[in-house]
């Protein structure tokens, strides 16, 4: 019955499937097989695929993983599937041969009561759990008959964001077993043209990631394509179990001409900024540092090592100080200090000889260095253009002192003041992570889960390389009044290295022609302003009724039946049918302050040959050869500008001598070309007279 399959989950992603409780199989030796390689308790996936599909930093994915039940009886099938947790997801489906069915996609708290009731009675549902560092986990079971073929397939969608110079899209592959068809694709497309490309996998070397990894790009298209053989899946030569399993990840960037783009389609607009070559603004940062008992051993030594590296990294420019709580709360010192190399080696020594002790005081330690900070911004012991930041580790809960969470973020909120932000790191699973993310979010800034693992300290380095450059402080995100509407976040403490901000928002008049972004902030030596000129001019496509409208900002490619559309942002429209037959539409822009001269489009023809002798109109009746003569070259009203006779189509003209811009192969300069000018609208040279080739109106 169709009712018994119908699914509910929440959020998700791909990796693999996998036989319902049927453990990882160990390598073992290739030998005789009834059932074709790859089959596992008799569920052979033949095929999974991920397509990935990015546009403007908006990645579009689908995940298809397809098995068929070859087992002489009827198999539960768990579909394992982990997704990012910035993702989304659209759609999801499952067809057992094939009959689809749905999947409804539902809030948390709703999916999870759907999902206990859906369990209850026997059907089929799936529901999301975490699932390590970046990602969540979606499980989901089917019962597949004998011989019968199922598919899942799972759309989702995500914002990439650029983190330290790069746009990363994080894939966890885990398929578990040999897959005919196993391919992972990406195709990136990105108006402002593609500066890097790459592609890494951890759970292969380098040399046979080579040997099924293709990668390229060129101007604004880049693709990745991962496609290995069964034989290249293999863990060992004679194995049969996968050695696929582990993370695949896309890192690009993009060319950046000026600090800012604004694309805009359809009403809608999104402005990315990401300016460089910036000074770094100095910053006065406060460490607050968990060394409770539970912080013992390896978490104490990791979180020391992470922190004598930070060190060496500080900038002589900016101003430190630590702040230990335990029962208590001590500091390395009274004020903030320069990052000075006599402080800085002090500082080495006050960290080394940290050791853990005592309870949880989250919110005197938290207090003290709001205070610090406060104080050292007004006795002017910072520069004035300066930024400061709280960046507090803890591994668990306060228990001494105040600690009601709702009453320490109260206390941490009032005393902060908006005046910069808070960057809360937990360090492990026992502890409040909702409480300690509300807390940073509130401040400005924002929490991370630092994993016990052998990395640990580098994860903590990691996150202090996000923030240890700032380069602009107090930015805003203006547009023009009573323009712009549903806009998000426009305004932020910071702007770091290796950063983007992204602002999205939709146009009260699709019709407005131009308008004004500018985005301020304070920087290390003054204050700053980039502005970016927005100018949507229409570009409407009709096909019967229906219409798409895009920009002279857009770049994008249309084809159907034949037809050919490309806008190239800013530049041209290339409309191409037939065979070879192209036409170019140049935007032409003059200097926006000019008195007389306006924007223009130029209209020219490529290949015109290939037109048919019918073809007529102003310009068609001159895109094939015509006989003509020129005679009687004699000095004009201009002296630089000679007359001539021209005998053409059985009319004698008088023309004028001079040039005129050839942008086909220059389109923004043009390239001079001589040419006779046909006075009186061209009377004799055209067929009829000007105003049979003039209309009131395009549409």
């Amino acid at each position: 019955m169709a009712s018994a399959w119908r699914p509910c989950l929440i959020l998700a992603l791909l990796s693999g499937l996998a036989a319902s409780g049927f453990p990882r199989i160990p390598s073992r030796p290739l030998g005789k097989r009834s059932l074709p390689e790859g089959v596992v308790n008799g569920i052979e996936v033949y095929s999974t695929k991920i397509s990935c599909k990015v546009t403007s930093r908006f990645a579009h994915n689908v995940v298809t993983t397809r098995a068929v039940n070859r087992a002489d009886t009827a198999k539960e099938v768990s579909f394992d599937v982990e997704l990012p947790k910035t993702a989304f997801i659209t759609n999801f489906t499952l067809t057992i041969d094939g009959v689809t069915y749905p999947g409804n996609v539902k809030e948390k708290e709703v999916a999870k009561k759907q999902y206990e009731k859906a369990v209850s009675q026997g059907k089929t549902a799936g529901l999301v759990k975490a699932s390590g560092r970046k990602l969540e986990k979606f499980t989901v079971s089917v019962n597949v008959a004998a011989g019968s073929k199922v598919t899942f397939e799972l759309t989702y969608e995500e914002l990439l964001k650029r983190h330290k110079g790069k746009y990363e899209m994080f894939l966890k592959v885990q398929p578990k077993q040999l897959v005919k068809h196993f391919e992972i694709e990406a195709d990136i497309y990105e108006p402002q043209g593609i500066s890097s490309l790459d592609a890494e996998a951890s759970f292969i070397t380098n040399d046979l990631l080579g040997s099924a990894l293709t990668k390229s790009f060129s101007g604004k298209k880049g693709r990745v394509s991962f496609k290995p053989s069964m034989d290249q899946q293999r863990s060992c030569p004679t194995c049969t179990d996968s050695l696929i399993n582990g993370d695949f990840i896309i890192t690009y960037d993009v060319n950046r001409e000026s600090p800012a783009n604004v694309q805009i389609v359809n009403g809608y607009f999104v402005h990315f900024f990401a300016p460089q070559g910036l000074p770094v603004v100095p910053k006065s940062v406060v460490f607050v540092i968990d060394v409770s008992g539970s912080m013992h051993g390896r978490k104490m030594e990791q979180t020391k090592d992470a922190l004598l590296k930070i060190l060496e990294d500080m900038k002589q420019e900016d101003y430190l100080n630590f702040i230990l709580f335990s029962g208590d709360v001590t500091t390395w010192k009274d004020n903030l200090v320069q990052a000075t190399p006599e402080n800085i080696e002090e500082a080495r020594t006050f960290v080394k000889n940290i050791h853990d002790r005592g309870m949880t005081n989250i919110n005197d330690a938290l207090l003290r260095a709001i205070s610090m900070l406060n104080k050292a911004r007004e006795e002017h012991r910072v520069p004035e253009r300066s930024t400061s930041i709280v960046i507090m580790l803890t591994d668990g809960d306060a228990n001494v002192g105040e600690s009601r969470p709702e009453k320490i973020q109260e206390n941490v909120r009032n005393a902060i003041g908006g005046k910069f932000p808070l960057y809360n790191l937990g360090f492990g699973n026992n502890l409040n992570y909702n409480f300690l993310e509300s807390m940073a979010l509130e401040n400005h800034g924002l929490a991370r889960r630092i994993y016990e693992d052998s990395d640990a300290n580098v994860q903590l380095q990691g996150f202090y390389e996000e923030v240890a450059n700032p380069l602009l402080t107090g930015v805003e995100v203006e547009y023009p009044e009573n323009a712009i509407q549903d806009l998000t976040q426009n305004a932020y403490h910071h702007f770091y290295d290796g950063s983007e901000i992204v602002v999205a928002g939709r146009l009260l008049d699709e019709d407005m022609n131009n308008f004004k972004a500018d985005v301020k902030g304070h920087g290390a030596t003054n204050d700053l302003t980039f502005t970016e000129e927005v100018t949507p001019e229409k570009v409407t496509l009709w096909n019967g009724a229906a219409q798409s409208t895009f920009s002279w900002l857009d770049t994008v490619t249309i084809s159907q039946d034949g037809l050919s559309v490309t806008i190239n942002r800013k530049k041209n429209m290339v409309v191409s049918f037939g065979d070879g037959v192209t036409f170019v539409v140049i935007l032409h822009q003059v200097w926006k302050k000019h008195p007389v001269h306006q924007d223009f489009l130029g209209f020219y023809v490529v290949d015109s040959h290939r037109m048919s002798a019918q073809t007529h109109g102003l310009l068609g009746q001159f895109f094939h050869p015509f006989d003509f003569e020129v005679s009687d070259i004699h000095p004009g009203s201009d002296p630089t500008k000679p007359d001539a006779t021209m005998v053409v189509k059985y009319h004698r003209l008088t023309v004028t001598r001079g040039s005129q811009k050839d942008y086909r192969k220059d389109v923004s300069v043009g390239t001079k070309v001589a040419c006779w000018f046909v006075h009186n609208n061209g009377e004799g040279l055209i067929d009829g007279v000007h105003s049979d080739y003039i209309i009131p109106e395009l549409f």
